[in-house]
């Protein structure tokens, strides 16, 4: 059996979910701009050929594909020479090594930078505008799901490449429903019948947990949210951009949350990554998870017998949520910033997207992609995939705006708070609204 494999891992994807949080944007975008004094030299050999430094900060399967696909580039593009050595840093450290290299103004040419993080980055003008080429490349504009496009576009310009897609979705443990007597969920059901079905798999008897959170405030405690949000018809920012979108909104998705923990049906994990979250349902004794395709490996390999459901909804309307990355391009000067396009194209196009998306268990990142054939092979034979596939279809993202750290913060720690019968969600919300607006109303 082709399993899907994190990027690189599972506890390195968490960690993807992390960065937006990571760091505040006013503190990065500073030091983006501070990095506009000159760009890198050198670069092209007394043959013409062109050097591309490329910081993908990939791990394990991760790194192994993305170096594959660079061996097979440079055996094809013999004036190109792509340098895959990785940055030295883990992606997840990618925002602070970029930041400083830009700072001092020596940089690659290609990094992996998350979506959450790009407006950030976008701020330097070192950035280089890709509009024109993925709005015109050989794969159409619209062929790429929703969620890729709305990551990688920020005031209407093509800021960056897509690298690495997902979606959220609920995975369950068959046993413990049959244990238990309740039937599987299906599509289309609510956050009630959630809440219901978390209450009856619950046994503190035997251990086990209906649900499970994470409770550290991070990145991957706020996510989850957002889609309930969305459904009930909220948004991360206000109309008006001076404020937060999801006031009335976060009150009522906070309440399910408060419901949860009020039920004693959810385990809260304390520890960043979710780690201790995940083993509990990998040692069978948690009945239902949210969670993303990068964690169908580990569920396999423990071997649960499990099923995959789109997220519950308020509305009856499908809605979930993802967390594209990108491949963010800057300006080494022509001839390098033409051969770092030139490969980034090259490594979106569909017959190489769906050779990282099966061994570097992203997503693919077109419908073009999704039809074909290795795609619907690693589909079929991998439980559950091919409904996050279908998620995308009704998927948002984060907005890319540099403020969305100080607003994710905020929302996680309101989320910590009512999970933890400290605040009411009414409480935890309004103080969430008080750092959130502050946040915004800042010059960015």
């Amino acid at each position: 059996m082709t399993l899907i494999r994190g990027a690189p891992t599972p506890l390195a994807r968490r960690r993807l979910l992390r960065g937006g949080a990571a760091i505040a944007a006013g503190t990065a975008g500073a030091a983006l701009l501070g990095g506009c004094a000159g760009a890198a030299s050198g670069g092209v050999g007394a043959d013409g050929t062109v050097t591309v430094e490329l910081w993908h900060g990939q791990t394990d399967t991760g790194r192994k594909a993305v170096e594959a696909l660079v061996a097979e580039f440079n055996r094809t593009h013999p004036k190109i020479r792509v340098d895959a050595g990785g940055g030295g840093v883990l992606a997840d450290a990618m925002l602070q090594k970029v930041t400083a290299a830009l700072a001092s103004g020596s940089y690659p040419d290609i990094a992996y930078i998350f979506g959450s993080d790009l407006a950030s980055v976008a701020r330097s003008p070192r950035v280089v505008d890709l509009t024109s080429v993925l709005r015109g490349g050989a794969t159409p504009w619209a062929d790429y799901w929703t969620p890729v496009r709305q990551a990688v576009t920020l005031n209407g310009k093509v800021r960056a490449a897509p690298a690495l897609l997902d979606a959220l979705a609920v995975v369950y443990n068959k046993e413990l429903f049959r244990r238990a007597g309740i039937p599987f969920p299906r599509a289309g059901w609510t956050w009630d019948e959630f809440l219901e079905t978390a209450r009856k798999l619950t046994d503190s008897g035997r251990g086990v947990f209906g649900t499970g959170w994470p409770g550290s405030g991070d990145e991957d405690t706020t996510w989850r949210l957002w889609p309930m949000i969305w459904d009930l018809g909220g948004d991360v920012v206000g109309d008006d951009g001076h404020g937060i979108g999801f006031a009335d909104q976060g009150v009522q998705a906070l309440t399910t949350v408060g419901q949860l923990a009020d039920d004693k049906s959810v385990y809260i994990d304390p520890k960043p990554g979710s780690e201790q979250m995940y083993k509990v349902f990998l040692s069978g004794r948690m009945g239902m998870v949210a969670t993303g395709p990068w964690q169908l490996p580990d569920i396999i390999d423990a071997k649960i017998d499990y099923g995959v459901v789109p997220m519950p909804t308020y509305s009856g309307r499908p809605v979930t949520i993802s967390g594209p990355d990108t491949w963010t391009v800057f300006d080494n000067g022509s001839e390098r910033s033409r051969a770092a396009v030139e490969f980034v194209s090259w490594m979106i196009q569909p017959e190489r997207d769906v050779r990282w998306d099966v061994q570097a268990g992203s997503l693919p990142l077109s419908t073009a992609t999704a039809r074909r054939p290795e795609w619907k092979q690693h589909s079929a034979r991998t439980t559950g995939l091919q409904v996050f596939t279908d998620a995308l279809a009704s998927a948002r993202v984060r907005p890319i705006h540099a403020a969305y750290p100080q607003i994710s913060m905020a929302l996680g720690e309101a989320v910590v708070s009512v999970l933890l019968g400290r605040r009411s969600p009414a409480q935890a919300l309004r103080r969430c609204a008080d750092t959130a607006n502050a946040a915004l109303l800042i010059p960015r």
